[in-house]
Formats: structure tokens, sequence, C-alpha cells
């Protein structure tokens, strides 16, 4: 059992990495970032693993709905529909930013990881597919965070290795989707040297 201590310190440990490889991509904001995202859009939706947190945390006491990470992006991925909507806010996140996109992502994640210091880990977040505690929608936002930051990474030509705490944490909540999507069986012959995966496997 990860203590919320942990969870915290991979959740500022995923932000400041992000928040170190930004600025690499000073002059390339237009660039293929990831599909059809520029590295601005990119860069937008990464710091939205940071301002949801900012905008769902409250202080009211309410039922919780969503009991665990993996729950929450079981609901939220169903609840996607258009992936517009998804590359629409990107876009707008990478707008948002600014002029001088690394200053504002650094600002963001400072006031960010500050709040999450403060906050109990029993504190609420108001997500769009139900209330959850804070400590099980955090890890939530340190897996995206650290798979963006690879993904910033490798678009910008990186081989950057993310921390350990939020490589941890992240591989945790992959383990949970793998069991929880009945995939234990292929993963461990995969990683066991025992078979590879199928094209376009994902755990998500």
């Amino acid at each position: 059992m990860v203590s919320w201590a942990e969870s915290v310190s991979a959740f500022e440990d995923a932000a400041f990495w992000f928040r170190q490889v930004v600025p690499a991509a000073a002059g390339r904001w237009e660039e293929v970032g990831l599909g059809d995202w520029t590295i601005r859009d990119l860069v937008g939706h990464t710091s939205r693993a940071l301002l949801t947190v900012e905008s769902y945390l409250g202080d009211a006491e309410c039922p919780v709905e969503v009991e665990t990470a993996a729950d929450y992006f079981h609901l939220a991925l169903a609840a996607i529909g258009d992936p517009q909507a998804v590359t629409g806010r990107a876009r707008a996140s990478g707008v948002a930013l600014g002029e001088h996109p690394e200053r504002s992502v650094a600002q963001i994640s400072a006031r960010v990881t500050a709040r999450v210091s403060s906050a109990g880990e029993c504190s609420r977040v108001s997500t769009p597919v139900g209330v959850m505690r804070l400590r099980d929608y955090l890890p939530t936002r340190t897996f995206e965070l650290t798979v963006h930051t690879s993904d910033l990474a490798s678009a910008l030509g990186r081989l950057d290795t993310p921390p350990r705490t939020a490589a941890a944490e992240s591989l945790r909540l992959v383990s949970d989707f793998i069991m929880r999507n009945g995939q234990s069986l292929p993963v461990l012959r995969a990683v066991t040297g025992r078979g590879g995966l199928t094209a376009g496997f994902t755990v998500l």
C-alpha cells in the first residue's frame, strides 16, 4: 500500500519532470507532437493533468462516487465521445499557455503542487465522472504527466528517463488496468520474453 506522502512525492516528481522538459520545446511549438497534435497542443494537454486537480479540488465532504484510479479511467474513457473534443481542449490549453509556455507551465506546476501538498488525502475532487478522494484521483494525474511527458520528450528527440517515483506510481496503475481488463497472461508472457504483444495493444 502506497502512503499518501509517497503518492504526493510521485506527483510532484512527475510535475517537475514535465517542467524540466518543456523548455526544450522553445521554437518548436508548431512541430508534430503526438498524432495530429502539435508540440504546443501536447504541452497544453499535459498541463491539464495539473490544472484539473486545481479546478476539481474542493472542501466539501461529498459522498464518494468513484472509488479507484482504475475506475476513473474506465469511466472517463467511456465518456470521451468525440475525440475531437479532447483535441479541442488540448489546443485551447496550449493557446492559453501564452507566448512563453515554459514560464506558464512552471507557474502552474508550482501553484498546483503547493495546493496538493497542503490538501488532505481525503479531500474530495469533483471529476466529470463522479466525486473521488484526492488520494484516489492523484495517481491518474501522475500517470498522465508521466506518459505525456515521455511523449513530449520523444517528439523532441530526447531520451529522458522518468523519475522512479512517477514511473512506479504509473506502473502500479497500469497493473490495475491489466487486472481489470483480464490481460495478465499476455503481458506476463511478453515481459518475461515468452511472446510479443499484438500490434496496437493497450491497457487503456
